[in-house]
């Protein structure tokens, strides 16, 4: 067991140690993320050493169940691709813009305009695609408008990691967490749009407070006029999210798993996307963009940690966790230890383990847990820039527009913003799961 929990640390904060200081791998002129190699790596070794089963392993990935991670990475990468097609069509450039427009010159109608932008589309797509879709366009506003872009910048990263709460869609770890605990997404809406609603409130208000003296000034610049030049496949895009997300409203009683239903929906958009280029005789583009941006990634880093998981559970190591959480006070429990993990070992690494956790329980820490999880994945992405992948995918964006924000920068906002929405988040949970439900 100790040799275990050995490589698996190490693994974890080799990972983390990657992330900062050495994030890219270049050959030649291919650059390639280091995080999961580092996982991939430390699976292997722990295979190697005969730790894990490979028989165990090799069943846990095909079996019909809800923890089955291949499901859970299909129904994440595509509901990314949706996410992506619509990007590479203009559309959430052309949304802040039309917002910024709004704004005209007074900078605090335009941090109302943004916050609520952001939200809106983070419900409904993926936090991390509104990060990599909105923190350039924001960069480039601020310099043409003379403005200092950090309070919309915070404000962005912010709203996208609150309010994708909301849905089961809205972060990788809402749909592994969720659907290795059997949660559908009905289920999920219900427990989770009041404390979204309230946590998503008070961080607008906490982000006010932190900078309303910078808000007061004029805005000399006007936004970009974004046009979108091609309507009908932005129409297709718009309708198979829309249907997609519908289905996977109701799919729970219709019997449609949710990972069936994204890879139709995606499978549905690329027949559409390619007939519509050879009617008119063009290039895919945006299909194009969609293969070259797919997170593939993650496929080796959810599987390595998987397998990470796999370990520590046939040790034992899980099921002592979970022992020693007991069963009172789950809520504050799982909430904050996840929320500090998350800083540790980073939200995905972090949800993989604590799904493993609550499973040892057979039961015991039941939904407030895998919410409170849940709160903890997503909001502890706030705290520090190493608390999931958008903090460093976001940290990567500002250090090539040359906008500087420190780690005490990070953490500033993560004291005055992170922990009171943390608390109001579980104090709402505690709420719906004891009166609500």
């Amino acid at each position: 067991m100790i040799l275990s929990i050995v490589i698996c640390a190490i693994t974890c904060i080799a990972m983390i140690l990657s992330i900062l200081f050495f994030p890219k791998l270049r050959i030649g002129k291919i650059s390639i993320d280091t995080y999961w190699i580092i996982t991939l790596v430390g699976a292997a070794i722990l295979l190697a050493c005969g730790k894990a089963d490979i028989s165990t392993v090799g069943k846990a990935l095909i079996s019909d169940t809800a923890i089955n991670p291949i499901k859970i990475l299909v129904l994440f990468i595509c509901m990314t691709v949706l996410s992506i097609f619509l990007d590479e069509l203009g559309f959430f450039s052309y949304l802040a813009s039309v917002a910024l427009k709004k704004a005209k010159s007074g900078q605090m109608r335009l941090f109302l305009y943004l916050y609520i932008t952001v939200s809106i589309l983070t419900v409904f797509t993926s936090n991390d695609v509104i990060i990599l879709s909105f923190t350039p366009f924001i960069c480039y506003f601020a310099k043409n408008a003379n403005i200092n872009p950090i309070p919309y910048l915070a404000a962005e990263f912010v709203a996208a990691n609150t309010w994708s709460m909301a849905l089961i869609i809205g972060n990788p770890t809402n749909i592994y967490l969720a659907t290795a605990c059997g949660v559908g997404f009905v289920e999920y809406l219900k427990i989770s749009i009041i404390p979204t609603l309230l946590s998503g409130i008070v961080a607008f208000f906490a982000l006010l407070l932190l900078f309303r003296k910078k808000l007061t000034a004029p805005i000399e610049g006007e936004a970009e006029a974004v046009v979108i030049k091609d309507k009908l496949s932005l129409w297709v895009g718009i309708v198979h999210l829309a249907v997609c997300t519908i289905l996977l409203a109701i799919g729970s009683y219709i019997n449609l798993e949710m990972w069936l239903v994204s890879l139709c929906a995606v499978g549905s958009l690329f027949i559409f996307s390619m007939v519509i280029a050879i009617v008119r005789r063009q290039k895919p583009l945006a299909l194009l963009g969609c293969i070259k941006r797919a997170p593939y990634q993650l496929i080796p880093f959810v599987l390595s940690m998987f397998v990470l998981i796999v370990v520590l559970n046939e040790q034992g190591v899980t099921a002592a966790i979970g022992k020693l959480f007991g069963e009172s006070l789950p809520i504050l429990k799982y909430g904050a230890s996840s929320f500090l993990a998350s800083n540790f070992i980073n939200n995905i690494p972090m949800s993989v383990l604590f799904s493993s956790i609550i499973q040892s329980t057979n039961g015991a820490a039941g939904l407030p847990a895998i919410f409170a999880t849940i709160i903890g994945s997503n909001l502890g992405a706030l705290f520090t820039p190493i608390g999931a992948l958008a903090g460093i995918m976001w940290s990567n964006i500002l250090t090539k527009h040359d906008v500087k924000f420190s780690y005490l920068s990070f953490l500033k906002i993560g004291v005055t913003v992170a922990i009171p929405t943390l608390i109001t988040a579980l104090l709402s949970l505690w709420f719906v799961t004891a009166v609500v439900i």
